[in-house]
């Protein structure tokens, strides 16, 4: 099963990109889902017709939905969310905001990525492509399965500890609402098994980002940083879409010309930046991309002879090397765009912390790598080389390195 997730900036195009791609697909004969993930949803007014939280069928082998986050949060929240809305109302605070607080922070994310993996776990289709919200909210979205892991399976076995010692003595006692046996039951399957099996569906080879631009300075820019968040998390992009990109006839008109000589100048130094990324360009048609004809005709010109499917690069990944044997290794991982003056990089443990620019990723460390040392970290040509060492004596439990 393949998932593509598109991401850009507001307003760049991604929900016309992602419909064209599921339509051109379903049309070679993939079994083809297009989800909607952005609160503010368009993918019906693109498609043509009204969708609804569950999959609606619009062609033979194309289906699309546009997730609804309240109806998620209800499937898969289950006793978590009443138990905080019994706290919290038990606080004296309105039933109303008591569940509006219940949402905590990342709660819709995970619920919308628990509705893809859901999907494509039913193996009902060939291929799921996810029109995501716009850039700053896909971040949150493909980085908190991992954030969220680590950091609530702590507070979670600290609570299940205190919980253990004080339910029995206080229960009869303390009219403060505490958490059941299903609470944890049901928190524990969405930390431990459910969100990792989102991780893992993001890093896997079958899953790639594709990120949505136009030739314009501001939107260039960002997507430059989100390129770069993606690399630290190991997500694999596989390409860029170009739009609004003016058709070559355009050319004729003086007044286009000059623009035409603007976008070329921005497509090459989009072309360079995400090497060995291919930017396919979204042509500007000759009306709005509007129902299933337009989108199969504009995912023609995007795609040409290319499958919508296939993986249209392999970047290169987080990788670790060791020259021989019980030898000192390294770890190294692509960051594209990543300035040395903004990177840190910590040994805490047996974890490596790599953080960039207000993003940061703890990556658990192969046993070997967890015994050795950090020794120096450089960063050349767009790649993070992280050097360890043997240690001489029992380490400190956290090590740094600057980067040069």
């Amino acid at each position: 099963m393949r998932l593509l997730l598109y991401t850009g900036k507001g307003g760049v195009g991604k929900t016309t990109t992602a419909a064209a791609t599921a339509v051109r697909a379903a049309e070679v004969g993939q079994r083809t889902l297009v989800l909607s993930a952005d609160a503010a949803h368009s993918l019906g007014d693109v498609t043509g017709g009204p969708l609804g939280p569950e999959p609606s069928q619009l062609a033979p082998s194309l289906w699309a939905v546009e997730v609804d986050t309240r109806v998620e949060l209800a499937r898969h929240w289950g006793s978590i969310q009443q138990y905080l809305v019994s706290l919290f109302r038990y606080q004296g605070i309105e039933e109303v905001v008591s569940e509006e607080l219940a949402l905590l922070p990342g709660a819709e994310e995970v619920t919308t990525l628990l509705a893809v993996e859901r999907y494509a776990r039913s193996r009902k289709f060939d291929l799921i492509v996810v029109d995501c919200a716009p850039t700053d909210s896909t971040l949150r979205l493909v980085t908190l399965p991992e954030v969220a892991h680590s950091a609530v399976r702590m507070l979670l076995r600290l609570q299940r500890a205190v919980s253990t010692v004080v339910s029995p003595l206080a229960g009869g006692v303390v009219p403060v609402p505490l958490p059941s046996a299903e609470v944890f039951r049901d928190a524990e399957q969405l930390i431990y098994k459910r969100l990792r099996t989102l991780r893992k569906r993001l890093v896997s080879d079958s899953t790639s980002v594709r990120i949505v631009v136009t030739p314009e300075r501001m939107v260039i820019d960002e997507a430059r940083r989100a390129y770069t968040d993606l690399c630290l998390f190991d997500l694999a992009c596989d390409a860029v879409v170009m739009n609004r990109m003016f058709p070559a006839e355009a050319g004729d008109e003086p007044f286009f010309a000059e623009w035409m000589q603007v976008q070329a100048s921005r497509r090459a130094e989009v072309e360079a930046h995400f090497a060995p990324l291919p930017v396919l360009d979204g042509v500007l048609a000759d009306d709005e991309v509007i129902g299933l004809d337009a989108l199969s005709a504009h995912g023609e010109r995007l795609f040409g002879a290319r499958m919508p499917h296939d993986c249209l690069a392999r970047p290169e990944r987080l990788r670790f090397e060791s020259r021989s044997a019980g030898s000192p290794a390294r770890a190294v991982l692509p960051l594209p765009g990543a300035r040395a003056d903004d990177l840190d990089v910590a040994k805490v443990e047996d974890e490596l912390v790599i953080s960039t620019a207000g993003v940061r990723r703890a990556i658990k460390l192969p046993r070997a790598l967890s015994r050795q040392t950090l020794a120096d970290a450089s960063l050349r040509d767009g790649m993070l080389r992280v050097e360890f060492t043997m240690p001489t004596s029992h380490p400190n439990s956290a090590s740094s390195a600057g980067t040069d």
